[in-house]
Order: structure tokens, then sequence, then C-alpha cells
């Protein structure tokens, strides 16, 4: 099995296992799709205060933060990317977004772990903004993921919530 057999493997048992079971028990009037767009919405807030602590501080002047405006506006349009195709997504139907997002999911993860370094080992006077950073970074992580989640037909969600391997209702006597 190659690397990056691995890697769709690694990336599908998030999705399913970890991600969809979530979005499963999600209350019908806050859908997946809609908790991942709040998501990355606030992982570029957080990020463009990353941004503009940096500056404020005055360990960064404008022309020095240049490129991360510039990475803070493609995240910016990634967003409206996926916002213009949002309603491309029905419930009951497959998610587009999931095919679509499929080199995005595992690519991200990475960089939320290289942000949390950073934020870790960060000098003191950079230490605020990097977890702002790191934060964003998560965010993101965990929003890209729910956006492609599939989204169940009203009605069809998973209502029996699962307590220690069992679900409610079931006994082991």
């Amino acid at each position: 099995m190659s690397f990056g057999d691995r890697v769709n493997r690694f990336d599908a048992w998030l999705l399913d296992r970890v991600f969809q079971p979530f979005a499963d028990r999600l209350p019908e009037r806050l859908p997946a799709l809609a908790l991942g767009m709040s998501f990355q919405f606030g992982a570029i807030m957080l990020s463009a205060a990353s941004i503009g602590a940096m500056i404020v501080i005055g360990h960064m002047s404008l022309s020095d933060a240049m490129f991360n405006v510039l990475v803070w506006c493609l995240g910016l349009a990634f967003y409206t990317g996926i916002n213009r195709v949002r309603p491309m997504v029905r419930p009951g139907h497959l998610n587009p977004l999931r095919v679509m997002l499929s080199g995005m999911r595992p690519l991200s993860i990475p960089f939320a772990f290289y942000a949390l370094y950073q934020g870790a080992t960060a000098p003191p006077h950079f230490e605020i903004a990097l977890w702002f950073n790191s934060l964003a970074n998560i965010i993101f992580v965990a929003g890209i993921y729910l956006i492609s989640c599939e989204v169940r037909p009203p009605g069809h969600r998973q209502t029996a919530r699962a307590g220690f391997g069992r679900l409610q209702g079931e006994t082991g006597l």
C-alpha cells in the first residue's frame, strides 16, 4: 500500500468514524454544513485577529505582513467558493463537497500540527498571535471535515444515543 493510499484511508476513517457520527447527532435545525461554514468563518476571523495582533503589537509592519494578508485572502476566497457551491449539497443526496475537498482535508492536518508547534515554541512576544493562528488552523480542519459530511434527510438522523459502546435501552444483563 502506497503512502497516498494510507493518507486516503486515514482521511476516510476520520471522516466516516469521527465526523460523520458527530454530524448525525447534530440537531436537524443545525446541519453539519452550516456548522462547518461557521467554523470556516471563525477560522477566517481568528486568522485576521492573528495578523492584526502581529501588526498592532508592533512586531510586523504592514509590508512584512503582506504574505500573511495574501494567505488570509486565499482563505476568504476558499470560504466564498464553498459558500457558492453550498446549494449543491442537498439532504438525502451524496455530498459533492466530499469528493471536491478530498485533497484539501488531509493536507490541512499537517498545517494545523505545524501551527500548534509554532504556537507552543513561540517567543513570549509572539505567543498570543501565534495561538490565534493555531486555533484558526484547528477550527479550519474541523470545519472542512464537517462540510464534507453527508447530509441525512430529515427524520433519518441517528436518534439512538450511544453510551459506553451500547445504545440506550439496551441492557447487558
